[in-house]
């Protein structure tokens, strides 16, 4: 391990779409160390190891686990309430929905979204 990947901040990112995964790998592993999950499932098994990101990065909808099963289950655990979310989808009236979660989302993006509005909400968040 290099002295960089040291002193970088983890990101927890679930999608199960492959091209955000590799848009997200390519826009911000330069600057933080990602951690890749294809589901909820695997991010809260992951999670449950003891893993503790700086920041989670999550899509809205994916099967059997979606990212609203997944930040609902993180937001009442103690350990993870305060760590913060951003949601990703492609959802129409992803505004509204946000706003109607029993819980708070940090922050969210429609898909597609614009890879610097997405750097600098990280970095408002986690830097």
């Amino acid at each position: 391990m290099d002295s960089n990947t040291i002193n970088k901040k983890q990101i927890l990112v679930v999608d199960d779409e492959l091209s955000i995964l590799r848009l997200l790998t390519f826009i911000l592993s330069a600057d933080y160390d990602l951690v890749i999950k294809k589901s909820g499932i695997e991010a809260i098994s992951w999670l449950e190891e003891g893993n503790d990101p700086n920041l989670i990065i999550s899509d809205l909808m994916m099967p059997y686990f979606d990212g609203s099963t997944l930040i609902r289950n993180l937001k009442i655990s103690g350990f993870y309430r305060d760590t913060p979310v951003i949601l990703l989808s492609g959802a129409e009236d992803l505004e509204a929905k946000v706003k109607e979660m029993p819980f708070k989302i940090d922050s969210y993006l429609e898909k597609p979204f614009n890879p610097a509005v997405l750097k600098s909400k990280i970095a408002e968040l986690i830097n």
